[in-house]
């Protein structure tokens, strides 16, 4: 029987990044995607493709974890954006009542700097409620500075330590992205789990984000964790997916390019 993989995350109209995203790259590793939705997001082309955003109801967003767990013997998940923290309280509730063996976090933060009300109470919310219940996090460069509480990360030392500081604070497997932000040729990523430590590199793609790289990230390390593989050795094929999927990327009207995982073949 094919191994499943539940996401919980938005809807991504255009099909870059969010569940659209973790379902492909779930099918492109031979694993079974389910998904409940949490939030719907359109890009507005009259307003510089800044997100519209429309949470689901909580009920809603659990009558679907319920679905996809009623249906399918699921020890897997990947949490994406989640937008609000009443959302919170019902995947964490959700994380309470199954005991997910696996629960893959890319920890989207929405607050960009100190800035009070929904944004905050949101990102507070996260750390306090879902981080805690999460075993393997995987965050940017932005979310490992805020996780980390560090002032800056120029380098792939310091990387290293804000991974470090993450897993200390919840105890969680941490595969913190560098990306394209560090300077120097190659994208580097650090994976930490408390006892080993490991650089994971490949030649940078040019030196602009992708839409989706975060989302496909996590989304691989779910499928692979869902299908036994070890924390280390799912971080790195989440890596290749990766690579392939920046390299294979789509162009379209937007004024930057969206992964395509069609290319990894494994």
């Amino acid at each position: 029987m094919t191994h499943v993989a539940l996401t919980i995350a938005g809807s991504e109209a255009t099909g870059g990044a969010g569940a659209q995203t973790d379902l492909k790259t779930f099918h492109q590793l031979d694993t079974f995607g389910c998904a409940a939705l949490t939030c719907i997001v359109s890009m507005d082309p009259k307003d510089n493709w800044n997100h519209r955003f429309v949470p689901v109801e909580p009920q809603v967003i659990a009558d679907q974890i319920e679905a996809c767990t009623g249906v399918h013997d699921i020890d897997t998940v990947k949490i994406g954006m989640l937008g609000s923290p009443a959302t919170i309280d019902t995947v964490a509730a959700a994380l309470a009542e199954h005991s997910f063996a696996n629960v893959v976090l890319d920890p989207v933060l929405i607050c960009k700097g100190q800035e009070f009300g929904h944004a905050l109470d949101t990102d507070n919310a996260l750390k306090e409620k879902i981080l805690p219940r999460a075993t393997f996090v995987t965050p940017n460069h932005f979310e490992a500075l805020a996780l980390s509480g560090m002032d800056a990360i120029e380098s792939v030392e310091d990387l290293t330590e804000a991974a470090r500081r993450i897993h200390e604070a919840y105890d969680v497997v941490v595969l913190a992205k560098g990306g394209v932000v560090l300077e120097g040729p190659d994208a580097v990523d650090v994976f930490y789990d408390g006892e080993q430590t490991v650089e994971l590199r490949s030649p940078k793609t040019g030196e602009d984000r992708i839409h989706g790289a975060g989302c496909t990230l996590a989304a691989a390390v779910t499928a692979e964790l869902a299908k036994g593989a070890t924390p280390l050795e799912a971080a790195r094929t989440a890596k290749a997916v990766v690579d392939s999927s920046i390299q294979h990327r789509q162009s379209s009207h937007l004024p930057f390019d969206a992964v395509y995982q069609r290319g990894y073949q494994g």
